[in-house]
């Protein structure tokens, strides 16, 4: 039996919630936002049929992932997505990644989105760890991890070939305790 997913994340602004079929197109026209696939380095083709099929996917519970659409709180206005993927209950770790429009970037909308999603792992997934790739041409979105308190661990060398250049991409976590002191400390979300 198929068991939807329910949960939703209240914030100060926005809220995370499962996706909705009637919302494919603004979805669609999300995964095709040129500057948003430069900046995460997704260069494959997307069809309306697989964004539908994937949306039929991801509105059902999976072990290995958590996918939550960003909504502004105040008009439900589906503005982005914020996913937990290759959790690893073995060794308490996951991976996260983060995908806002343009026209709501630089509003503290994916800011909150990443806390929200990061309280959700370490609090209700049971994480230890939880690890983004960045890539260098992407200042803005390190300063922000940094702020919110990921650590750098390194660089892949070279791993996007993006409009005819190579770019690095760096890699960072945070880890549980990290989490704690962060959340408790420097940035303690007003709805706990």
């Amino acid at each position: 039996m198929t068991k939807w997913l329910e949960t939703q994340i209240e914030g100060n602004g926005i809220r995370l919630r499962p996706v909705r079929e009637d919302e494919l197109e603004v979805y669609y026209a999300l995964l095709l936002d040129p500057e948003s696939n430069r900046l995460t380095g997704t260069q494959q083709e997307i069809s309306k049929e697989s964004v539908a099929a994937w949306i039929q996917n991801i509105r059902m519970e999976h072990a290995d992932r958590v996918d939550m659409m960003i909504a502004v709180e105040a008009t439900d206005e589906l503005i982005g997505e914020v996913v937990l993927n290759e959790i690893d209950s073995v060794n308490r770790s996951a991976n996260i990644r983060i995908l806002i429009s343009n026209q709501h970037s630089n509003r503290g909308f994916g800011t909150e989105a990443i806390k929200l999603m990061l309280q959700h792992g370490f609090e209700q997934v049971g994480l230890h760890r939880i690890e983004l790739g960045v890539y260098e041409f992407n200042p803005r979105a390190i300063h922000v991890y940094e702020k919110i308190g990921f650590k750098r661990e390194g660089i892949l060398r070279d791993a996007l070939y993006w409009n005819g250049e190579f770019h690095d991409m760096i890699m960072m976590s945070m880890i549980e305790d990290e989490y704690r002191l962060m959340s408790a400390v420097y940035w303690p979300l007003d709805h706990r």
